[in-house]
C-alpha cells in the first residue's frame, strides 16, 4: 500500500495544531441578549446587487456594530459567511453578486460581546443576460495558500481547504455534496471524525457540513479482521490502527444515497503489530487487509448516515500463509485485490457495480445486489481467490503492467454517450500523480485507451488529463488526481480533485501537505474523449468566444509522461491578420477558428477546445479563455494572457 504509507509518513512530519475553542457558540443566535431584530427585507434589487434593511427593539443601546451577513449555501449565514456592515438606518448594499441566483440573508447586531441574528430569509437577483454576467463578473477570492485558516477552529472558512480524494454527487435539493478522504494539514481533522462532507449549490463556495462518520470506527471491522485472523491461526489485534480513505458516493433513487468507504488496517499480519514510521516494527510480512463499507442516508442535508456494514475486503491469491515480506523493498504484494477506492455506478440496464483496487494487481469490477449495495454473489475466503471473478472479489478490468505493485489507483466510472469511461490515478501523490482514462462499451470491459491500446497489461494509457503544472504568477500545482467526475443532470461534466502546493514555498517545509479542492470543467472531443480544463471551475459565464478574443499571446504547456516535475509555460502568439502562430513551439503553423465548435484548428493537426475559466494566477483575478486538447500521447493546456 505504497500510497497509506508515503502519505501518512508525510503526515507525521506535518506540524500540529495547538487544540482550542473553535468558538462557533459565540456567533449563534443569543436568545438572551434582550434585543431582537426582525427579518431583514429587501428595498432594491439589480442584477449585482441587493439593497436590504431591517430593525431592533430592546437593548438597542447596547448596539455597537449592525450589518448583514449572506450566503448561496449556508441557510442560516452567520459572520464567519459573507458579510456587509450596515448604515445608522440599518441598511446595506450587498454588490458584487451573480444574476439570477439566491442568497440567504440574515441581519445581526453585535453587542455586549455577542451576535444577535435575525431570522434568515431568502432574496434573488434580477436576471442578467450572458455578455451582463460577464462584464459584471466577479472571480473567487478565497485563498489557495491557506495555511492561516487550516486549524479545526477554522473550519467554516475551509471552502475548499483540506479536501483529499474527493467524491460529489448531485443531490434531489439542488445541491452538490463532497465527501473525502481524512487527510488534511497539520492533521487538521484528527480526532473529530470521518470522511467529511461539504455542500455547494454553485461548484465555488462550499459550506463544510463535518463529518460523517464519528471517531470510533464502525464495529463490524475489527470482528471481521480478527475472525479471518483467527482461521489463519494468528493472535487477534486489540487495537487494530485504522486509516479512513477514498469514499464514493451516489444517488441511487429519490431519498436514497449511498457511500462506499475505505477503512485500512495498518498493522502487520504476523505480529499485529502497528506500521510505523522508520518501520521500527517491521516483522517480515505485509501489512493487514483494508476494507470497504456502506453508508446510506435518505437526506445529505442533514449529514446522517447509517452503517450498512461490510462489502468487500483486500484478498489473495497466495493462501493464507505467504504474507511474508523479505524487507520493505519487496514489492511482490501478498494481496492480488486491494480493497481501497471504490467507486460506484448504476448501469444502463439497472446493474449496480462497484470498481476498486489500488496499487496491487489491477482494478477489479464487482457486481452488486441493487437491493442492498452488497455484492451480488457469495464472497470465497479472502485467501487462494482464483477464477475470473477471483472467487467472487471481481473482475480485473485494467493494470498497469504484470507487477504486483503497480502504481495506479484510485478508479472513477462514469457512463456518457454509450460509453463506459475508467479514469485512473497514476503515480505517488506527492509530485507526480496524475490522470488517465479508457474507455468501454460494458461495464466490465475490455478497456482501451485513445489510441486503442487494451487496459489489461499497458504500462501506460492515454490521453492525459491532468498532471503537474505551473503558469507565470504562481507556484503552480502538483498532486493533482484521485479524480471524482460528476455532471449537472444537463451533461455538463466536472472533475474534482486535491491539488497540492509543490515543497518548500514560502519557505514552508510543509508546503507539499497543503491539499486544496479543485473542481474543473470537462469538454468532450469530437471522438467523445474527455478534456479537463486547465484553469479551475468559477463560475463564469460561457459568453460564446470570437475570434478576435483569440489574438494575441497565451500561456502553453503540454502534459507528457514526464510527470516527475511541473510542467511550465511558453509564450505562444495568435496573430489575427495572418492566423499564424508567431512564437512558441509551434512557430509559423496556421489556425483557423470554428465559432460554433468553440474550437481552434491548427495546421499542427492538432484541435484545441476553449472555454471561458478563471485566471487564478493573475492578480486581481478575472475571467480569460483557456484551452485543452490531445495531442500523441500528450495533452495541451493553454491560457490567454491579459
Amino acid at each position: 500500500m505504497k500510497k497509506i504509507t508515503l502519505f501518512f509518513m508525510s503526515l507525521l512530519t506535518v506540524l500540529a495544531f495547538a487544540a482550542c475553542s473553535d468558538g462557533l457558540d459565540n456567533i449563534e443566535y443569543d436568545r438572551n441578549s434582550g434585543i431582537t431584530i426582525a427579518t431583514a427585507q429587501v428595498t432594491a434589487t439589480t442584477g449585482t446587487s441587493l439593497t436590504v434593511t431591517a430593525s431592533a427593539t430592546g437593548n438597542i443601546d447596547q448596539i455597537v456594530k449592525k450589518g448583514f451577513c449572506y450566503s448561496v449555501n449556508a441557510q442560516n449565514p452567520t459572520i464567519k459567511d459573507n458579510i456587509v456592515e450596515a448604515d445608522e438606518n440599518f441598511s446595506a448594499t450587498i454588490s458584487g453578486l451573480t444574476g439570477n441566483t439566491s442568497y440567504y440573508i440574515r441581519a445581526y447586531v453585535y453587542g455586549n460581546s455577542r451576535y444577535t441574528y435575525s431570522d434568515a430569509f431568502t432574496a434573488t437577483t434580477e436576471s442578467q443576460s450572458l455578455d451582463e454576467q460577464l462584464q459584471n463578473y466577479v472571480a473567487p477570492a478565497y485563498e489557495d495558500n491557506y495555511v492561516d485558516i487550516a486549524a479545526w477552529s477554522n473550519r467554516n472558512q475551509w471552502n475548499l481547504a483540506n479536501v483529499h480524494d474527493p467524491t460529489v454527487m448531485k443531490a434531489d435539493d439542488g445541491y452538490y455534496y463532497m465527501y473525502q478522504t481524512d487527510a488534511s494539514y497539520g492533521n487538521a481533522h484528527s480526532g473529530n471524525g470521518h470522511f467529511h462532507a461539504r455542500r455547494s449549490k454553485d461548484l465555488v463556495n462550499w459550506e463544510y457540513l463535518g463529518a460523517t462518520m464519528s471517531e470510533t470506527p464502525p464495529a463490524w471491522i475489527k470482528e471481521k479482521l480478527n475472525a479471518y485472523r483467527q482461521e489463519m491461526g494468528l493472535e487477534p489485534i486489540d487495537n487494530p490502527s485504522y486509516g479512513y480513505w477514498a469514499p464514493v458516493a451516489r444517488k441511487v433513487s429519490t431519498d436514497k444515497y449511498r457511500m462506499y468507504y475505505s477503512i485500512v488496517i495498518t498493522n502487520y499480519i504476523k505480529t499485529g503489530k502497528p506500521e510505523i514510521e522508520n518501520n521500527g516494527n517491521f516483522d517480515n510480512s505485509w501489512t493487514e487487509r483494508a476494507f470497504i463499507g456502506l453508508m446510506e442516508t435518505s437526506d445529505p442535508a442533514s449529514n446522517i448516515w447509517e452503517d450498512k456494514g461490510y462489502v468487500v475486503c483486500s484478498a489473495s491469491d497466495k493462501g493464507m500463509t505467504d504474507y511474508g515480506r523479505s524487507s520493505t523493498g519487496d514489492w511482490n504484494a501478498y494481496f492480488k485485490i486491494n480493497a481501497i477506492d471504490p467507486t460506484y455506478i448504476i448501469t444502463t440496464n439497472n446493474e449496480h457495480w462497484l470498481i476498486y483496487g489500488s496499487w496491487h494487481s489491477g482494478i477489479a469490477a464487482l457486481q452488486l445486489n441493487p437491493e442492498d449495495g452488497k455484492p451480488l454473489n457469495a464472497l470465497g475466503k479472502p485467501w487462494n481467490i482464483t477464477g475470473d471473478d477471483n472467487s467472487g472479489y471481481g473482475k480485473i478490468i485494467a493494470k498497469r503492467g504484470s507487477s504486483r505493485w503497480q502504481a495506479s489507483e484510485g478508479p472513477e466510472i462514469i457512463y456518457r454517450n454509450g460509453y463506459y469511461y475508467l479514469f485512473l490515478a497514476y503515480g505517488t501523490l506527492s509530485v507526480e500523480y496524475n490522470t488517465r482514462v479508457c474507455r468501454s462499451a460494458n461495464i466490465d470491459g475490455p478497456y482501451v485507451d485513445i489510441d486503442g491500446n487494451s487496459a489489461m497489461g499497458n504500462s501506460e494509457l492515454y490521453p492525459i488529463l491532468t498532471a503537474p503544472y505551473k503558469f507565470n504568477n504562481s507556484y503552480g500545482w502538483v498532486g493533482i488526481s484521485h479524480c471524482g467526475i460528476f455532471d449537472d443532470g444537463e451533461d455538463n461534466w466536472y472533475y474534482a480533485s486535491q491539488g497540492r502546493f509543490p515543497v518548500n514555498v514560502g519557505g514552508n517545509e510543509y508546503s507539499n501537505a497543503i491539499m486544496m479542492g479543485h473542481v474543473r470543467s470537462i469538454r468532450w472531443d469530437a471522438n467523445g474523449w474527455p478534456l479537463v480544463m486547465p484553469e479551475r471551475y468559477g463560475a463564469v459565464p460561457q459568453v460564446p468566444i470570437t475570434e478576435a478574443e483569440i489574438a494575441g499571446d497565451w500561456e502553453h504547456l503540454a502534459l507528457t509522461t514526464n510527470t516527475g516535475n511541473q510542467k511550465t509555460s511558453e509564450t505562444m502568439t495568435y496573430n489575427l491578420s495572418t492566423h499564424k502562430i508567431t512564437s512558441g513551439s509551434w512557430k509559423s503553423a496556421t489556425w483557423t477558428f470554428d465559432e460554433a465548435t468553440q474550437t481552434i484548428t491548427t495546421s499542427t493537426g492538432v484541435v484545441l477546445y476553449l472555454q471561458r475559466e478563471v485566471d487564478w494566477e493573475t492578480t486581481p483575478r478575472t475571467h480569460t479563455i483557456v484551452y485543452a486538447a490531445h495531442g500523441t500521447q500528450k495533452t495541451y493546456w493553454g491560457k490567454k494572457i491579459h
